[in-house]
């Protein structure tokens, strides 16, 4: 049985890939800094996390000899400006949740996923393309993801025996994406999970979407 470890489980995107892939019969376990009933309701492995708790990140262990699959999940959307030095803090908070926690937590789960063979994924954003950014706004959220992008590619140098990638999950009708987006959960999570199953490591260091296209950096 395949082994995912899934962060910021308790709601939207992370909720539907877990019960997605606890009905194709993966061993799943979940991560997220608040159970929510739902969460608990799909009876899987909830393990409490704070993603910006560097600390709780760096130490944290799946408990498991073979980890298949990361999905680095979990995310904020920060200030849409940094005006004063308050914003700028809670800018700073964004990096530790969306850039820093994803690559400490890949750092601590690799013996495991090298053990397997595994994948690492970082849910990231098209929103984090400069090359697509014309018409600006949420400073925080896309710099993060941007700055993401470059520590999963980097961590894809390093480890040149995994395959890591970064995907856009499109947008999503979730609690940031808004009810008037285009995209369910449930087709964005298949979508990627499609992806992923796909990946060869001569993917590895790229950046696709849910339906397998090319984001440009």
């Amino acid at each position: 049985m395949p082994t995912v470890l899934i962060t910021g489980a308790n709601r939207g995107l992370g909720l539907e890939f877990v019960r997605q892939y606890q009905a194709e019969g993966w061993e799943v376990i979940a991560t997220a800094r608040q159970r929510s009933p739902e969460l608990m309701a799909v009876g899987v492995r909830v393990e409490q996390l704070d993603m910006s708790d560097l600390d709780a990140v760096a130490s944290f262990s799946a408990g498991v000899n073979r980890l298949d699959l990361l999905i680095a999940n979990a995310g904020t959307y920060g200030p849409r400006e940094a005006a004063d030095a308050d914003e700028a803090r809670e800018w700073l908070g964004t990096f530790a949740v969306n850039t820093i926690a994803p690559y400490l937590l890949a750092k601590a789960v690799l013996p495991p996923v090298r053990a397997a063979g595994g994948k690492l994924i970082a849910i990231s954003t098209r929103m984090g393309s400069i090359a697509d950014n014309t018409s600006g706004g949420f400073l925080a959220y896309r710099s993060s993801k941007t700055a993401l992008n470059m520590a999963w590619r980097t961590l894809a140098l390093a480890e040149r025996d995994l395959t890591c990638v970064v995907l856009h999950p499109g947008w999503v009708q979730t609690r940031m994406g808004g009810a008037n987006a285009p995209v369910t959960p449930g087709e964005s999570i298949r979508g990627m999970r499609r992806v992923i199953d796909g990946l060869m490591p001569k993917d590895s260091g790229e950046f696709f979407d849910y339906q397998g296209q090319r984001v440009p950096w």
